[in-house]
């Protein structure tokens, strides 16, 4: 299935050319990997001939492997039409396949971009500091199906011979990164955290590549690894950069905000936060004192807040906006934004570092590893943000987010090293190593 984007549109759709400059056998056998495939293949990823009569460069073959949650999801996509584009502008094509869990995000995600879409058995490990309480019923149950999902995937990666295989984390790379060692394809791991997670931890040993996002996790690395590893940064969609604060002004018609005054962004994240809505609700009367606050809380959470911002004066409830949900605006948002709260999920610290916004995060405690606190404080460590650990309450925040509201010295002090730590063109260097790993 090869993937081609139309002129001016963000979906990909799927074509086989004729005249394809590869051999009957391979041909055959791409089409028996299309036959093959499980049912849990997309209709609406299957192939349509288009005839050609101009014969084309052979396609470059990519397995993408990774997801359940947006921040290995999305770094993939993002690195998949980047490559899109390289390849592209050398007349040559991009076949892909993506093999995912089929309740994970990417099943939706990459059916929806017309990208083939294969599931295979895995299994997750539920973390606990306790050992004793890793050999949990369902853990024992779950690994037991990751054999399974490694004889699936290595026959998925014979059929298709790709020239890369491109693993982003979550635990259903696994069987797939096996898989690919088995079969003697290269494997390019990319980590979007400080510390390798678990999946990429277990596939270190067998990749050709690891592709890091920050210099901080060379040292971090087994020694045995460290030489195949190059600091690339984490894609992030190249509309986030693009963004006006104008825009947001008209778009979210904020009449009422005072341009004297800097202006805070507050997100939980899609379905809110809990925690950093009450914190903010809890110190609204303040911050709005200091500042114009955009306060995107979750659609579960926007009538509570509704009543509780009922109660501000006049002026300070017109320099207070309040959404359930940023959408197509958030570039928009995020450059009129002069200061982020929010949570500090690697795709989080790709944006707002390659934006060089000032951030105070307060990291989701339950991420796995803990890896949100070790986000949120390598970025402190660094100046080039705020973290909050640990118990955090509206007196905390305020402490925190104060200094920045009201010495605009030490809020461009801090911008400034969160674009040292920025890499924009994090999706460029990620198809470089890709390339790389597949001429040797």
């Amino acid at each position: 299935m090869r993937v081609t984007f139309a002129a001016g549109a963000r979906t990909p759709r799927l074509r086989r050319a004729a005249g394809e400059d590869e051999s009957s056998e391979t041909d055959a056998k791409a089409r028996r990997a299309i036959r093959n495939l499980p049912s849990s293949v997309s209709a609406a990823s299957r192939v349509r001939r288009v005839n050609s009569a101009d014969p084309l460069p052979r396609a470059f073959r990519l397995i993408v492997t990774g997801g359940g949650t947006g921040g290995h999801t999305y770094p993939a996509l993002t690195a998949i039409r980047t490559l899109q584009s390289r390849l592209a502008a050398e007349g040559r094509a991009l076949d892909v396949l993506w093999i995912g869990t089929a309740d994970g995000l990417e099943a939706r995600v990459a059916p929806a971009e017309g990208i083939a879409f294969a599931t295979v058995a895995t299994g997750k490990i539920r973390r606990s500091s306790n050992p004793l309480k890793m050999v949990s019923p369902a853990n024992v149950r779950d690994m037991a199906r990751v054999p399974l999902g490694v004889a699936q995937a290595r026959k998925i990666v014979a059929d298709f011979r790709p020239d890369v295989v491109l693993a982003t984390g979550g635990y259903v790379a696994v069987p797939a990164g096996l898989a690919a060692r088995m079969c003697r394809r290269p494997l390019v791991l990319h980590e979007q955290t400080v510390r390798l997670g678990l999946a990429n931890r277990k596939l270190a040993s067998s990749a050709t590549r690891i592709a890091v996002s920050s210099e901080s996790s060379i040292p971090l690395l087994p020694d045995s690894v460290r030489g195949v590893a190059v600091v690339t940064g984490n894609p992030i969609r190249p509309e986030v950069l693009a963004g006006h604060a104008d825009k947001a002004v008209e778009a979210l018609e904020l009449r009422g905000f005072d341009p004297q005054l800097p202006t805070v962004y507050v997100t939980g994240g899609a379905q809110g936060s809990q925690q950093i809505n009450g914190i903010v609700r809890d110190s609204l009367a303040w911050l709005l004192s200091h500042a114009n606050v955009i306060h995107q809380c979750g659609p579960a959470n926007l009538d509570t807040l509704r009543q509780h911002a009922a109660s501000l004066s006049t002026e300070l409830a017109s320099r207070y906006y309040l959404t359930g949900f940023v959408g197509p605006e958030l570039p928009d948002v995020l450059a009129l934004a002069d200061v982020v709260i929010s949570r500090s999920g690697a795709g989080t610290l790709a944006e707002l570092t390659a934006l060089g916004k000032p951030a105070v995060f307060i990291p989701l405690a339950s991420a796995a590893g803990n890896e949100q606190a070790h986000n949120a404080r390598h970025l402190e460590d660094a100046g080039a943000a705020v973290a909050l650990l640990g118990e955090v309450t509206g007196t905390s925040l305020r402490d925190a987010v104060g200094p920045l509201l009201t010495d605009p010295v030490r809020r461009d002090a801090m911008a400034e090293q969160a674009r040292v730590h920025g890499r924009p063109d994090a999706a460029d260097r990620l198809v470089d190593v890709i390339l790389s790993a597949a001429s040797g």
